[in-house]
């Protein structure tokens, strides 16, 4: 049976978040109103969730990662420490005439960016607005991302780009040439296949 979630007497939970059964919240948080977490996650020290953040059920958000509007991480989503999410392409501080601040929630011009089930982004990893990170695909650490990422996929580098396809268990199972992995079946050590469709890049 799972436990009630726990939340560290410093982490800052504001009113309307939503936490699911055996989600622990590690010391000095932030869940900004409105974010939603899953049941059985783990939500690291100093981690920032802003406005209406969807977390799925079985994540693992490791220290400092920031989570900004508009990102939706599916169910078994590893973030490591340090990795920054972004929703904005023309971010300015003020309006073009230097004269008022511009605003810090959501507006029209914030990009969603989901983070499909079993992906892995490693520490120190920066990801760009409007993005999509396949199912199980991993990030390699440090790694800038400004384009989406195909299921299965390993990419890393800045900007980060195409370098072999991964297993389910996070297992290299097939190399890029040329950036590309070539179509076919590939078999991991741990039994599972990998199915890398043909264009896939």
């Amino acid at each position: 049976m799972s436990q009630p979630p726990r939340i560290h007497p410093t982490a800052l939970v504001e009113d309307g978040v939503t936490l699911g059964a055996g989600t622990s919240v590690w010391d000095n948080a932030h869940l900004r109103r409105g974010a939603r977490v899953g049941r059985d996650c783990i939500v690291g020290e100093k981690a920032y969730l802003a406005y209406d953040v969807v977390v799925g059920d079985l994540c693992k958000l490791n220290a400092c990662v920031y989570l900004c509007a508009g990102v939706t991480l599916e169910e078994g989503v590893m973030v490591a420490a340090h990795t920054v999410f972004t929703n904005d392409r023309n971010p300015r501080a003020t309006d073009p005439d230097v004269r008022c601040l511009q605003t810090s929630a959501p507006t029209a011009a914030t990009l969603a960016t989901t983070v499909r089930r079993g992906a892995t982004i490693g520490a120190n990893c920066t990801i760009g607005p409007g993005l999509d990170l396949g199912a199980f695909c991993m990030v390699g650490m440090g790694s800038v991302v400004t384009a989406d990422v195909p299921s299965h996929a390993l990419v890393l580098g800045n900007p980060a780009r195409l370098v072999g396809a991964v297993c389910r268990c996070g297992e290299v199972v097939a190399r890029a040439v040329a950036g590309t992995v070539p179509a076919g079946e590939y078999r991991c050590r741990c039994g599972r296949a990998v199915t890398w469709p043909a264009g896939a890049s």
